[in-house]
């Protein structure tokens, strides 16, 4: 699986953003899908994950209420929305794909990885 993040950005405290992953290489219909974000320096952090029908999702403390992880399986995309921005939200985001069942949130449940989208939100 070849996954391609998008959407990243500058953007205020506040507001939002909405990160795409698009797959290819194979359907991602029947896998788990997860975004992590990362701090130059800092170890890989989990941020949402997915179920392959998107029925069950997992949301870090720090993100839920404000991230909703969801996808369209017909287009083979994975989305973040993120909403209500913090400054410490800065990170560059990636999307990953699991071929286990559970919803994984350490990096080592992931199998594949995209390359990253750098999110930045200024105070």
């Amino acid at each position: 699986v070849q996954l391609q993040a998008s959407g990243g950005g500058l953007v205020q405290a506040g507001g939002s953003l909405r990160l795409s992953c698009a797959a290819s290489g194979r359907p991602i219909s029947d896998i788990v899908m997860g975004w992590f974000r990362q701090i130059p320096g800092t170890e890989r952090e989990f941020v949402a994950s997915i179920q392959w029908n998107g029925g069950y999702t997992k949301y870090s403390d720090s993100v839920k209420g404000r991230f909703a992880v969801s996808r369209e399986n017909a287009k083979n995309t994975v989305f973040l929305q993120m909403n209500s921005l913090k400054p410490e939200d800065t990170a560059v985001y990636y999307c990953a794909a699991s071929t286990r069942t559970v919803l994984g949130i350490t990096r080592y449940d992931y199998d594949y990885w995209g390359q990253g989208t750098l999110v930045t939100v200024s105070s």
